[in-house]
Formats: C-alpha cells, structure tokens, sequence
C-alpha cells in the first residue's frame, strides 16, 4: 500500500502538536487511530484537525485549548495534522461528509455523528477566544 509522505518535516510540527497534546489532546496518527476513537459510536469527540498555517492554526490551538475552560467538555479530545499524518487527516475528512476538507478545522463528533464543525473559514480572521465560545457553545450543546 502506498504511504502518503509528510508535506512538513517533524522537527517543524512538532511545537504545533505539543500546542494541543500538552493540553491533553490524543493524538491520532493513523486511520487505525482514527477508526478505534470514532468507529465506537458512543460518546463524544472533538477532533481538531491541526495545520502549519500561521493565521488561522495560530488561533486554532490557543482557541481548542482555551474551550477546555468549560464545565461541559467532550468524552474525548483529539487531533491530526494535516499535511504531516495525511492517512489519519484523510479518514477523519472521510467521516466530515458535506463538510469541504479545511485546515485547521475543528469536528465534534456524538455518538460517531458530526454534530459540529468548525470550517477555516470561520477560525482565520476570528480571536481564540471566539473559537473557545464556539467551541463550548457546542460542547455544552452536545456533550451533556
């Protein structure tokens, strides 16, 4: 089987994944990753799908963490990197069916449905702190 190669080298990345893991994110670097965490139907998940792109992941990472902040929160808190873990990046686009493939964007998944999302469209241009409310808008919409 063909393996996608990364877009960016490790050494670049990785402050942009230690932005999320430090803060508890799981990291899925794998479609099995991917297929153990949304295949089991219960629950909820947020996954952020995480991007080298300066003006808008720069406001991504700060805004997933700050929406940990909340009394609501997801079962689970997780993220690929687009560009860098392509197979995993591309089975999680895979489950954001009607959703066009965005980085960074931001998926909250129940019971193995999308139930929000968050486009790039809406994080580039806009403060952590409006991607957080989003976020906890959703979180305490859906995670009860």
């Amino acid at each position: 089987m063909f393996q996608m190669q990364p877009m960016y080298p490790e050494e670049l990345v990785a402050p942009m994944r230690e932005e999320l893991t430090s803060a508890g994110f799981e990291e899925l670097r794998t479609v099995e990753d991917v297929d153990k965490t949304l295949s089991q139907g219960e629950g909820t998940t947020l996954v952020v799908i995480n991007s080298v792109c300066g003006c808008a992941a720069g406001n991504a990472r700060p805004g997933a963490r700050m929406a940990l902040n909340n009394d609501v929160l997801p079962d689970k808190v997780t993220t690929v990197f687009a560009g860098v873990d392509r197979e995993a990046t591309e089975k999680v686009r895979s489950l954001l069916l009607g959703y066009p493939p965005s980085s960074p964007s931001m998926a909250l998944f129940k019971d193995g449905q999308v139930v929000h999302f968050i486009p790039r469209m809406d994080i580039e241009g806009h403060m952590p702190e409006n991607i957080a409310a989003n976020l906890k808008e959703a979180f305490n919409t859906h995670c009860k």
